[in-house]
């Protein structure tokens, strides 16, 4: 069970009396306006359940997640609110599509609605503003413009295609309903392993409706319909109130010594890829 009303508090979102599109869509909105995509744990070696249940207790804490936490959480909340919600073993791939189908390294969410299916995904870093509907076409949501396409390798499967500014090129996945432990075997990888980019370089992002932000280890970078910003945040204090100001974290349980660890480690990944 999950305490939606405090969920929908965090969401700033009144509770619907119906499982609606416009209620849909403001929720989906408000998420990933308020509810970041980060990996702070991942980069403390703390372990992170994926429960649905426990996803939302990190919500109500003030902290985000990676997919399987964001749409894991998101999805418990839709169902609670009577929406006819799926999960899909997805993935994150290159421009042209993988001929072994997804890699299982995404959780993406589909939601029937008015006679019509939906892609629904909040874990998407930097991506979609609201659903999209699984129809071919293209798509604009303020500054960005993406894609949906079928798959051409696995049957009955769709593709999410990226604006060209976007932190990849695309996202399929499978038709197939799954539950939570589909992923369990691929979170442990993720969230663990020294090779892992979640593990090596720290992420946020948050999606507004003019743009995105988002924050790679040092580089704090906004894209909007202006075009890109970037700056680099090289003091750690800085570095902290960005977390906090930027992307609502909180960072009570992270004491100095963790804070510290933490900052030295951002900075050396910073140093292997830009030398300064």
């Amino acid at each position: 069970m999950i305490d939606v009303d405090r969920y929908l508090a965090v969401l700033g979102v009144a509770r619907p009396d119906t499982p609606t599109a416009d209620a849909l869509w403001a929720l989906h909105r408000a998420h990933v306006e308020r509810i970041p995509y980060e990996t702070l744990d991942n980069q403390l070696g703390r372990r992170t359940d994926i429960e649905p249940a426990e996803s939302v207790a990190r919500f109500l804490q003030g902290r985000g997640g990676y997919c399987f936490t964001l749409n894991g959480g998101f999805a418990a909340l839709l169902q609670a609110l009577g929406y006819d919600v799926t999960m899909h073993v997805a993935g994150v791939q290159d421009e042209v599509e993988d001929p072994d189908g997804p890699g299982g390294d995404h959780l993406a969410l589909t939601v029937g609605l008015d006679g019509e299916r939906w892609l629904v995904d909040v874990g998407l870093a930097g991506g979609m503003y609201e659903p999209l509907p699984l129809r071919q076409g293209t798509y604009t949501q303020g500054p960005f413009t993406y894609g949906m396409a079928p798959s051409t390798v696995v049957p009955g499967g769709w593709r999410f295609i990226h604006d060209p500014r976007g932190a990849f090129d695309t996202m399929m996945f499978a038709p197939e309903p799954v539950g939570m432990a589909a992923f369990e075997a691929k979170h442990i990888e993720l969230s663990t392993s020294p090779e892992s980019g979640f593990v090596r370089v720290f992420q946020a992002q948050l999606r507004e409706a003019k743009g995105v932000v988002m924050l790679r280890g040092c580089v704090l970078r906004r894209i909007d319909a202006g075009g890109t910003e970037e700056r680099i945040i090289d003091v750690a204090e800085d570095w902290y109130d960005v977390l906090t100001d930027t992307f609502h974290l909180n960072l009570d349980d992270v004491d100095a010594s963790e804070r510290a660890r933490l900052w030295d480690h951002v900075r050396a990944e910073h140093r292997k890829r830009y030398g300064s």
